[in-house]
């Protein structure tokens, strides 16, 4: 692994660590400095102050962002994530990935990210709309089907995006579905994108394992968030026949080294607002346990910085598959590559929703929708040539899948960036 990974300080800053890794990969791959300076830095950065009425009748001002990365290989692409973490930093960080998570992916796309500093699970349905309207309406003059196209992140679903697609056309004067994606079925949504990303990552997974010459039927897996991702992708790897030994959210964590019924789970969760607290089918254990406990696959698939340096010295896996975005501080890198541990990293693991979330777009734009199969095939043979070209990188500049992808999306960036000429 290259020095600079391995003496690379610890990041508070999520930016910082994108660019940290960006520039070992640009080093590595001799890219262009003109080009490496053009990426270090968003073309455009929108902050909101959102007046929202509460059910209280009084008035509560929300913090809202919306960062576009880049717009090289097309209109810019990401969720809208609502949370109380939500920072110009963050939204920065995540904005860059899905710059390189589309390139990764060779998607017709640049990189954005949105979100509002607010707790959904605090607030009324009522409460909800109302800023959800209000956001998207200060981001008229920014989103648009050939501009900027949001979809779903952490504390948002397809209602969100209903409500946006029906404020955005209202104040445009529009008819646009295609101006946003994750949308419900009825409004224009894709068939097979509530499961698109965590089927990317079992699509990963079962990629990483038959180049480790693993069977998956004789593989454990532990996965750590059980949310849209995390209960997709446990179930979708259970279907390949990988025993699923450890699954947690924050409410719960459980282990069961014979097996956990992921089934149970999902209609255990469904019915208990959405949680596992509760649940019989493993033994509690500490949330952070599920990250070192003994199993052949570790899919994070909840918060950004939970493998640490400290936790990295202790994890079991042999592969790990990154469901959420930044699992992994860049301090823990070179621990895990020491331990010969397979990284496939998140740029790559969980492209499989914005991957279907291009082919809803593509359907919005022609007025024609596939079936669920088609959907699923079109993903499958997407995220398995994206591996592919990951895993050569990885071989031909000897360095980690992590590197390999920045490698891979930095490429095709930078041909963008010199076809269409500087000025």
């Amino acid at each position: 692994m290259s020095t600079q990974t391995a003496n690379a300080p610890a990041h508070e800053s999520m930016f910082e660590a994108v660019l940290a890794r960006l520039d070992v990969a640009a080093k590595l791959m001799n890219m262009s400095e003109d080009v490496a300076t053009i990426l270090r830095s968003p073309i455009k950065q929108v902050k909101v102050a959102l007046p929202v009425m509460m059910d209280n009748g009084k008035i509560e001002v929300f913090e809202g962002y919306r960062i576009v990365h880049s717009t090289v290989l097309g209109p810019s692409k990401g969720g809208i994530r609502y949370a109380m973490d939500v920072n110009q930093d963050e939204v920065m960080a995540l904005a860059a990935w899905m710059s390189f998570k589309c390139a990764v992916a060779n998607l017709p796309y640049g990189g954005a990210k949105g979100g509002i500093k607010c707790d959904p699970r605090t607030m009324s349905v009522g409460e909800l709309e109302r800023l959800t309207r209000a956001y998207a309406t200060a981001m008229k003059d920014v989103f648009g089907v050939n501009r900027d196209i949001p979809a779903p992140d952490m504390g948002t679903s397809g209602r969100e995006m209903a409500w946006i697609l029906d404020e955005f056309n209202k104040v445009t004067g529009e008819d646009s579905p295609g101006v946003i994606t994750g949308k419900p079925i009825v409004v224009g949504g894709s068939l097979g994108r509530d499961a698109a990303t965590g089927r990317g990552v079992m699509v990963n997974t079962l990629a990483a394992l038959k180049k480790m010459g693993l069977n998956p039927k004789e593989v454990t897996a532990a996965v750590q968030g059980f949310g849209n991702v995390g209960s997709h992708a446990a179930r979708l790897l259970s279907e390949q026949g990988i025993k699923i030994v450890a699954i947690g959210d924050h409410t719960a964590t459980f282990y069961n080294e014979n097996g956990i019924d992921i089934n149970a789970a999902l209609e255990f969760a469904a019915k208990n607002n959405r949680v596992l607290k509760g649940f019989n089918g493993g033994t509690l254990i500490n949330a952070n346990d599920i990250l070192t406990c003994n199993c052949d696959v570790l899919v994070p698939a909840a918060l950004q910085n939970v493998i640490t340096d400290e936790i990295a010295q202790n994890i079991q896996a042999k592969l790990i598959v990154e469901g959420a975005n930044g699992p992994t501080m860049p301090e823990a890198d070179p621990i895990l590559n020491e331990k010969n541990i397979v990284v496939v990293p998140d740029i790559l693991a969980n492209a499989g929703g914005v991957t279907v979330s291009y082919f809803e777009w593509v359907q919005n734009k022609a007025g024609y929708y596939w079936s669920e199969n088609e959907v699923n095939t079109k993903h499958d043979e997407k995220m398995e040539i994206a591996f592919a070209h990951v895993w050569d990188n990885a071989s031909i500049f000897k360095t980690s899948m992590r590197i390999a992808a920045y490698i891979t999306a930095l490429q095709k960036i930078e041909q963008g960036v010199k076809l269409k000429g500087n000025y």
